[in-house]
C-alpha cells in the first residue's frame, strides 16, 4: 500500500486517480480548491480543500497539513487551460496558465522534499501541447508556454533527484473528456487515469524524467 497526494483532485482526471488509487487500497490525499459531490463521496480520500495554488501561502499551508507523512507518489494534475490566438492574446491569461500549470508544481515540489524519500514518486501530469518538436497547428499561446515551462522544471528535478532515488516521469493524458477540454475529448477520464497509473507504476529511477503518453509512447519535446 502506498501513500499518494493528488492535486486538483476535484473532478476530471484527479478525481479519477483519487478513485483508481484509492481502489487497490493505497492512502489517498486529494488537494482541491473546493470539493466536487462526487470526490467527497470517495470513502477513505482525505481531502485538503481550499488549496488555491497560486496563493502566496498555498506551497507552506500544504506543508503543515502533511507535515511528517512519508509519501510515496505526488501526482501534480491540476491545470488551467485558456484559449487563445495570436490575434487575440490575453496575456493576464497567459500568466495565470504559467501560475497554475508551471510555477505552482515547482513550489509544491520544493514544499514537500521532507515528505519524499528513495522510491518515492513524482507525476507531473503535462501535455504533448508543451512539445516544441510536435507542435503543428499553433495557438493556445498560454497552455502550450506553461507546459513546456512545466516540461523544462520538471526535467531538471529529476535530475536533481536521481541521487536521492527518487524518480519523475511527465506524463501526458490524451484529450480527455473533462470540463477543461469542455467535453469534447476523445478519452474518458477513467481510461486516462487507469493508463497514468500503469504508467507510474512502470517508473523506475534508471528511467526518470522521461515525456510519455499515457499509452507509453515517448513524446517528442
Amino acid at each position: 500500500m502506498s501513500s499518494c497526494l493528488v492535486t486538483g483532485a476535484a473532478r476530471g482526471i484527479g478525481l479519477e486517480l483519487c478513485r483508481g488509487l484509492r481502489a487497490r487500497g493505497d492512502t489517498v490525499i486529494a488537494t482541491c480548491r473546493s470539493a466536487s459531490p462526487e470526490l467527497a463521496a470517495l470513502s477513505g480520500v482525505r481531502r485538503i480543500e481550499g488549496l488555491e495554488l497560486t496563493a502566496p501561502d498555498a506551497s507552506e499551508r500544504l506543508a503543515r497539513e502533511v507535515a511528517g507523512v512519508h509519501l510515496d507518489l505526488v501526482v501534480h494534475n491540476a491545470g488551467i487551460l485558456a484559449r487563445d490566438g495570436l490575434a487575440d492574446l490575453d496575456l493576464a491569461a497567459i500568466r495565470a496558465q504559467l501560475e497554475v500549470n508551471a510555477l505552482a508544481p515547482l513550489r509544491l515540489t520544493h514544499a514537500l522534499l521532507p515528505n519524499l524519500g528513495r522510491g518515492s514518486k513524482l507525476a507531473f501530469i503535462t501535455s504533448r501541447m508543451g512539445s516544441i518538436g510536435d507542435n503543428g497547428s499553433g495557438g493556445y499561446y498560454g497552455y502550450r508556454m506553461s507546459k513546456a515551462a512545466l516540461n523544462a522544471a520538471a526535467v531538471s528535478i529529476a535530475r536533481d533527484l536521481a541521487p536521492r532515488g527518487i524518480a519523475v516521469v511527465l506524463l501526458h493524458p490524451g484529450f480527455v473528456r473533462t470540463g477543461m477540454t469542455g467535453g469534447a475529448g476523445a478519452v474518458d477520464p477513467a481510461d486516462a487515469a487507469r493508463d497514468l497509473i500503469a504508467r507510474i507504476d512502470e517508473l523506475t529511477i534508471e528511467h526518470t524524467g522521461r515525456f510519455l503518453h499515457a499509452s507509453g509512447e515517448q513524446l517528442p519535446w
